[in-house]
């Protein structure tokens, strides 16, 4: 990789967040996790308070970039369908009838999953395929989605009523997990300012479909020392309560750690941030600084860990703490 296009993806990188900032007040860091899930191919989950930004996040994402967007919001009466699509009874001119497939809201390149635990387990499912192989399979017959594809979920962690827990296969799939803090005073301040004029600002369009392809690619292909590579893995592996090196807490409070799409968020996101620093290479430091997100809803708590509302970025931070850079 070039030196030049290393540089270009940090403007590209950097030019994207600032438009968004335009908008969004604060959250540098849910921004820039999302724009990591966008160019490592992964998928992302925004968890926060209602009222915080989470959908105007990803709204203000998709006008920032030339491609289609859909919105679902998910309610415990939406059925998979009017997700993936159907097959609908047509009739020609001479009274033949025939089945047409009838495209549902996913077929699209950044799809909003709004409020997903608000859905019922099946439909939340119907997502899963989309989310991993990037297709959809409806009636026996599998249809691609066309690329760049990114599904952004939300959810409010703090109300249960009419509510479904996701899935710990479909919280898997997700590339990371994000928390939106609330504002602080400073913010609040600016908030108030941004949204109580007649004015507003008009988001512009930074990147395109093949501008995101490319920088996708320009991720991938980051190299990462075998080292590096094994601190990544010995970091999974310390989440996990029966592995040798796992710690007090984790011990104590997991029940099954990550699973190895862990060591792959940490990879690829430690690829990403290695570029914004200017670097063609992933160091340690890179790994740490994605870690809560790549790991946080991989930690599958024990009846203790949830008793006593154990946060899993402190265990994480233990991890962190505990496992060293170099070894076998």
């Amino acid at each position: 990789m070039s030196g030049k296009q290393n540089g270009r993806f940090t403007v590209r990188f950097t030019t994207l967040r600032e438009e968004i900032e335009q908008v969004i007040v604060g959250c540098r860091d849910v921004i820039e996790e999302l724009l990591t899930c966008l160019f490592s191919g992964g998928n992302a989950l925004i968890e926060s308070p209602p009222g915080l930004g989470k959908t105007l996040i990803v709204k203000t994402l998709s006008e920032a970039l030339d491609l289609q967007f859909s919105r679902i919001q998910f309610t415990p009466d939406l059925m998979p369908a009017d997700i993936v699509g159907t097959n609908i009874i047509m009739q020609d001119d001479v009274g033949k009838r025939y089945f047409q497939f009838q495209r549902g809201p996913v077929f699209t390149n950044i799809l909003l999953a709004d409020e997903i635990n608000r859905a019922t387990p099946k439909t939340q499912s119907a997502l899963l395929e989309a989310m991993q192989e990037h297709a959809v399979t409806v009636g026996g017959v599998r249809r691609e989605l066309e690329e760049p594809f990114i599904v952004v979920a939300t959810e409010n962690h703090l109300e249960t009523e009419g509510t479904y827990s996701l899935p710990e296969a479909q919280l898997d799939r997700f590339f990371f997990n994000s928390r939106l803090r609330s504002p602080d005073l400073d913010e609040l301040r600016e908030i108030g300012r941004r949204t109580t004029t007649t004015s507003r600002y008009t988001v512009e369009k930074k990147l395109n479909r093949d501008e995101v392809e490319e920088m996708k690619r320009e991720a991938r292909g980051v190299d990462v020392a075998p080292a590096v590579r094994r601190y990544a893995s010995r970091i999974v592996l310390a989440t996990h309560p029966t592995h040798e090196t796992a710690t007090d807490r984790v011990k104590r409070f997991v029940r099954y750690g990550s699973s190895p799409r862990g060591t792959q968020a940490l990879t690829i996101g430690g690829k990403v941030r290695a570029l914004l620093d200017g670097r063609k290479t992933v160091s340690a430091a890179d790994m740490r600084s994605v870690a809560k997100p790549s790991l946080r809803h991989r930690l599958i708590l024990n009846f203790e860990g949830e008793a006593e509302n154990v946060d899993p970025d402190d265990i994480i931070a233990e991890v962190i703490d505990h496992v060293p850079e170099s070894g076998a």
